[in-house]
């Protein structure tokens, strides 16, 4: 460990042990916004410093059996196997350590609203981005978050032209919010006569859901216009006007919502995408250079541009930004995507600490 590492990890032993004081001190009890802040940052602080007391043991074990060893010959063997084996484990202990001082995303925790379009590829990008839609419903029931279905414009031909739901639970965006961008899919649609294998893409916009204080939204700013749901081909498949469409003025944002039959359910669902995507705008301009744009997400859906490929000849995804392929297409469309999201998270951690 250098020693730059080293002092740090001292300074959050340091800033730990003051915590641990400060949750006994009667004054920090009686102050219940205090205490709960204190908690919150105790528990952070915890992961590291155990991690930290369990790479020193197995690094001074490690040392330890290596002196053993050249001390005694009689011995060597046995001590040099256990110097081997704790070396090991303290090499991965401090992997994990390394991961534990990045930086936390403050999205991480947010719930999350995501948006599902067809790209190139007309009926068959529509078929697909339902596909996509099922993934995530999917993992997201792997993960024990809710799906909601908020806004959807399904296609003559099946699946999609747009499609928009929410996705809340327990660190939702910090699971989806490496699924932004185009996902490129290569199969024989059920409407190929000679077999051909076609090229169709789908784009996805990950957004972290605002709470209320997040985003200063003045009502007054927002235009609503209601209107009758309109199902594919554009056909009426509600006899009042329960659909409700939002604009924000001052920024030209539009948002609209269907599905709900009451018009104050769509409404709400609606000024929750709104409070989304406005978030996303501020944040945007606040820290352009560490969240991604939407429009860096979807890019222009254009079949060259994408962060993941699906082939269903070859059972294989391949995620394009880290150079990972798997061979189980048939387990991924069923919400397996831990193996990428893992990966992902693994690159952003390494390119975290580097610039450290």
């Amino acid at each position: 460990m250098d020693d730059r590492l080293e002092a740090r990890l001292a300074e959050i032993q340091r800033s730990f042990s003051e915590i641990e004081s400060q949750l006994a001190d009667p004054e920090v009890i009686a102050d219940p916004s205090r205490l709960a802040d204190l908690g919150r940052r105790h528990s952070e602080l915890r992961q590291i410093v155990d991690l930290y007391e369990l790479w020193s043991a197995a690094d001074t074990d490690r040392a330890e059996a290596e002196e053993l060893a050249e001390a005694d010959p009689s011995v060597a063997e046995e001590f040099r196997e256990l110097a081997e084996e704790r070396g090991g484990e303290a090499a991965d202990l401090l992997e994990r350590l390394k991961l534990a001082l990045v930086p936390k995303d403050p999205n991480d925790a947010k719930d999350v609203i995501m948006e599902i379009r067809a790209g190139a590829g007309g009926d068959e990008a529509a078929i697909w981005a339902g596909d996509l839609t099922r993934m995530y419903q999917r993992y997201a029931e792997r993960l024990g978050l809710t799906f909601e279905a908020m806004d959807s414009h399904p296609s003559e031909a099946g699946g999609y032209s747009k499609v928009t739901v929410g996705i809340r639970g327990r660190d939702a965006y910090s699971h989806l919010k490496f699924e932004g961008g185009v996902h490129r899919v290569q199969r024989v649609p059920k409407t190929e006569s000679q077999g051909r294998v076609h090229t169709s893409t789908a784009t996805v916009a990950v957004l972290p859901e605002a709470a209320d204080v997040e985003v200063d939204l003045d009502v007054n700013d927002v235009r609503v216009d209601v209107f009758r749901s309109s199902g594919p081909g554009g056909q009426s498949v509600n006899t009042t006007d329960s659909a409700v469409r939002l604009t924000h003025e001052p920024t030209g944002i539009t948002v609209s919502c269907q599905d709900e039959k009451s018009q104050l359910q769509n409404k709400e669902k609606a000024f929750r995408i709104l409070r989304a995507r406005l978030l996303q705008r501020e944040q945007e301009r606040a820290q352009s250079e560490l969240a991604a744009t939407r429009r860096s997400q979807v890019g222009t859906g254009e079949r060259s541009e994408k962060i993941r490929t699906y082939n269903y000849k070859e059972n294989r995804v391949t995620d394009h930004r880290i150079e990972l392929t798997l061979y189980k297409l048939d387990q991924v469309l069923e919400g397996g995507l831990e193996s990428f999201v893992e990966a992902m998270a693994a690159e952003e951690a390494a390119a975290a600490l580097a610039g450290d």
